[in-house]
């Protein structure tokens, strides 16, 4: 049985070489996600070169997804050792550049420098300050021209660098800085596939990076960009963001640190759901299992997170340390294929089929879509069959949830690689055909090869007519094979 979730693995120190990387892609990694807050352009212009290359070896494609690191927040420079903060205890903290910060105390008051700008205006009494992902609390009790004055809520050691969230606060910053511009160049020129954003709080911001993709590269202006949920704002303003953007990211580990965890498995729920019903990708990221860092098996919460993400919709599910970092990345990806397909084997009793794509007024893509998947569980067919050069038609089956599978045929490379971010969709790079007899060839030598369908069985094929056209598909074919 083909898997229709897909496995997106964060590829890092733990997976960078050949032989890792070969197994990530033999265990059923299909998206890899190149991290950008870590690595030069020559350490991922490597891992790029060396994934196309796999790729092409081992016959299956693999989505490459550039994650832009978008501002951080984090700690300054503080002594090696760390310092440790206790309840109750009075700090001061200022906005200064890690490089130039420094650490002391004054009448019992710990000076902690921020890397995060326009700090002491950006606070007030009462605000929550956030360190190490949520591990220390510090409460803002006064606002000074420069500085902050706080108390410690949670104790705990802190070390240089970790990270800062800011609950509530407005700090007024760019979501994407120049240090985005300059990864995102090299992104087009390298060939990602799609691009990820950090710290998106409304449709600006997607918008934003678009215009800098046509700016920099107008023949990849069509890159797919993903947009990071993981701040309140972007919550508040879900509906426009997904009228602008091909896809977004369910970025769970900020979304606890700025809100509770007690609210993301609520936020989930919403995200996948109108994303579904907006026919966009949707990625549902952060600490899946998170323990397989460390131990070669996860935990039986971990596990049941990643079925139950599943069953909520979600069109893949993301390993971040665990095959970064981790000293299983092998095992991981293996667990999470596992994982997905005994939860797909019982989607019918526990899944959610009813996010169905809005229909907006006229669309005749969604509506051929849909009568193609009431046509083939009306007619016990094998697959549906779809050719398409954009990859849209292809998006738009994928959201129609059949309860068979998809087997994609596009002649333009580009298309090729983002397809297998697609949910129960399995593509093929074929040739160019503008006639129909041109198509049932790709179609029958693909199936022949490639899968267990046999001749006689029925394939439901959908495509624009004239055919190798780029308009929306308007023309559906019920197929004999071998007939």
């Amino acid at each position: 049985m083909n898997r229709n979730a897909r496995i997106v693995a964060t590829v890092g120190p733990s997976c960078q070489d050949e032989k890792t990387l070969r197994a990530l892609i033999e265990a059923g990694l299909d998206v890899a996600r190149l991290n950008f807050s870590h690595g030069t352009h020559d350490e991922h212009a490597a891992r790029i070169s060396m994934l196309r290359r796999l790729s092409d070896e081992l016959g299956k494609p693999v989505t490459i997804l550039q994650d832009l690191q978008g501002p951080k927040l984090r700690v300054g420079n503080l002594p090696p050792q760390g310092i440790t903060l206790t309840v109750g205890q009075k700090v001061k903290l200022a906005s200064i550049s890690a490089e130039g910060g420094t650490t002391g105390t004054s009448d019992d008051v710990t000076f902690i420098p921020m890397d995060v700008p326009n700090l002491a205006g950006a606070l007030t009494i009462g605000n929550r300050i956030l360190l190490d992902d949520g591990h220390l609390e510090l409460q803002v009790t006064g606002a000074g021209e420069n500085d902050i004055e706080a108390t410690v809520v949670l104790g705990g050691l802190l070390t240089s660098h970790k990270g800062v969230n800011l609950p509530g606060a407005n700090l007024k910053i760019p979501g994407f800085t120049a240090k985005d511009q300059a990864d995102l160049i090299f992104g087009m020129q390298v060939g990602v596939d799609m691009v990820a954003i950090s710290f998106v709080h409304t449709a600006q911001d997607i918008l934003t990076v678009r215009q800098a993709i046509k700016d920099c590269a107008p023949d990849r202006a069509d890159t797919p960009i993903i947009a990071k949920l993981e701040r309140p704002e972007a919550i508040e303003n879900l509906e426009e963001i997904l009228e602008v953007t091909d896809g977004v990211m369910v970025a769970r580990g900020d979304l606890g640190v700025e809100t509770s965890p007690a609210y993301v498995p609520i936020v989930q729920k919403r995200i996948i759901q109108e994303a579904n019903r907006h026919s966009r990708m949707v990625i549902t990221a952060t600490q899946m299992l998170d323990s397989m860092i460390v131990n070669p098996r996860p935990t039986r919460a971990e596990a049941s997170d990643v079925a139950n993400a599943v069953f909520d919709g979600t069109d893949a599910v993301m390993l971040s340390g665990e095959t970064a970092s981790g000293s299983y990345p092998i095992e991981s990806v293996k667990m999470m294929d596992a994982i997905v397909r005994a939860a797909e084997e019982h989607f019918a009793e526990w899944g959610l089929r009813e996010n169905r794509p809005e229909e907006p007024e006229r669309d005749d893509a969604i509506s051929i879509t849909r009568a193609a998947r009431e046509l083939a569980h009306d007619r016990n067919v094998a697959a549906i069959a779809v050719f398409t050069q954009t990859g849209k038609t292809a998006l738009l089956m994928s959201k129609a949830r059949p309860q068979v599978p998809i087997l994609a045929f596009t002649p333009d490379i580009r298309t090729y690689r983002r397809l297998n971010m697609l949910w129960g969709v399995t593509p093929f790079f074929v040739p160019y055909v503008s006639t129909v007899e041109g198509m049932i060839t790709h179609l029958e030598a693909a199936i022949v090869s490639s899968t267990q369908i046999q001749p006689g069985a029925q394939v439901v094929v959908i495509t624009g007519f004239p055919v190798g056209a780029r308009i929306p598909p308007n023309f559906a074919l019920l197929h004999t094979l071998g007939g």
